[in-house]
């Protein structure tokens, strides 16, 4: 099973620069985009007739955050919990695991929404831990959260900044604690690899960056993964798409 998940920034602004290309591919069995910024009522028609399984959970604000999953395999069961009105969940069951797509909330630069976010993220562990007694699960999103000072090009410089809080990585310590796996820590135990970068300052073309986008699994499947990569070479919006198999 390949799964792909991206933070598009905009599905208008992803489809003008080749998102289409890696729908029509096949070559994935689910996708999961963050931040579709779409009311899930007026998806390109390319996308709807693309033979997936669509599921959208919108934010109420229109043109804002949202999430969209797409899967060759048909659903048991949706849930938007802890949505937020915002789009920020989207659980899609499947036969032997739980799919979760995630937009966690930013925590802002004055980090006035730091207390927001800590409280959705527990609340988050919360839900996780109880579908976790069910079946496993797979979890993916932009985590907004640099984990690691090796998941950040300049930890020093940003140390407390919205994301690289020590509440907010502390608790995605906890978190995989819990009973889950950072699966592309796996594989790649060295910095210097990124999934978002600023539009300011040639940021990406510098790799100026953090990784903030998760593939993460229950623990008991880990040995399941074969691979858990940041797809760099992809571009069409501040982020790369990241890859389980």
């Amino acid at each position: 099973m390949k799964i792909l998940s991206w933070n598009l920034n905009g599905l208008k602004s992803a489809m003008q620069k080749g998102l289409m290309d890696i729908i029509s591919s096949e070559e994935y069995d689910i996708l999961a985009f963050q931040e579709i910024k779409n009311d899930g009522r007026n998806l390109p028609l390319e996308i709807t007739m693309s033979g997936y399984n669509i599921t959208v959970n919108p934010a109420v604000k229109a043109g804002y955050s949202g999430t969209m999953t797409m899967s060759k395999f048909k659903p048991l069961s949706v849930s938007t919990e802890l949505s937020m009105d915002e789009g920020r969940v989207l659980n899609v069951e499947m036969e032997n695991f739980y799919f979760i797509n995630c937009y966690f909330p930013n925590s802002r630069r004055d980090l006035s929404r730091l207390d927001l976010k800590m409280d959705f993220n527990n609340r988050f562990m919360e839900y996780c831990l109880e579908l976790d007694r069910r079946k496993p699960l797979i979890i993916c999103g932009d985590f907004n959260v640099a984990h690691e000072e090796i998941d950040i090009a300049r930890p020093a410089d940003n140390h407390n900044s919205a994301g690289f809080t020590d509440s907010e990585r502390q608790w995605f310590s906890h978190f995989l604690d819990s009973g889950f796996v950072d699966t592309f820590r796996i594989f790649h135990k060295e910095g210097g690899i990124y999934s978002w970068w600023s539009y300011m300052n040639r940021a990406r073309e510098r790799n100026i960056g953090w990784r903030i986008d998760y593939f993460v699994v229950s623990r008991r499947i880990g040995e399941r993964v074969k691979s858990s990569e940041v797809l760099g070479d992809i571009t069409g919006s501040d982020h790369a798409p990241i890859f389980l198999e």
